[in-house]
């Protein structure tokens, strides 16, 4: 069995990549802080990614229909306070969010190094 392709570390890539893409998004909106009628952008939530990756099967007319990708930028749809200039970028928000997908990211590749170190230590090998 190969540890690398397990469903534990597929789902902590596929987490770290969301991860890096919103940050992405959150840099972009703190550099367009200054730009006149700038909406921030954010994703979709990492659930909803993950259900579009994977392709729910709809059991119902009245599920929607996914679009299929991963992540999806959207306009951030907290961002109600508007400059005169008529950009909506609170840098604020967008540092609390920047921490909160540090933080994610953090327990994501802490999560993804214990699950190799498990598989190393299953085969005696400290390094």
């Amino acid at each position: 069995m190969d540890p690398t392709r397990s469903p534990t570390i597929a789902l902590a890539e596929r987490r770290i990549a969301w991860l890096e893409e919103r940050q992405r998004v959150l840099a972009q909106n703190i550099a367009n802080a200054d730009t006149p009628g700038y909406r921030p952008g954010d994703l979709d939530g990492f659930g909803k990614s993950l259900a579009r990756a994977f392709g729910l099967t709809r059991t119902s007319d009245l599920h929607l229909v996914g679009s299929g990708g991963t992540a999806q930028v959207r306009p951030d749809r907290t961002a109600k306070d508007q400059a005169p200039n008529g950009n909506a970028v609170s840098l604020d928000r967008e540092a609390m969010k920047i921490a909160d997908t540090d933080t994610a990211h953090a327990l994501a590749t802490g999560l993804y190094r214990r699950w190799i170190g498990l598989f190393r230590t299953a085969l005696g090998r400290s390094q």
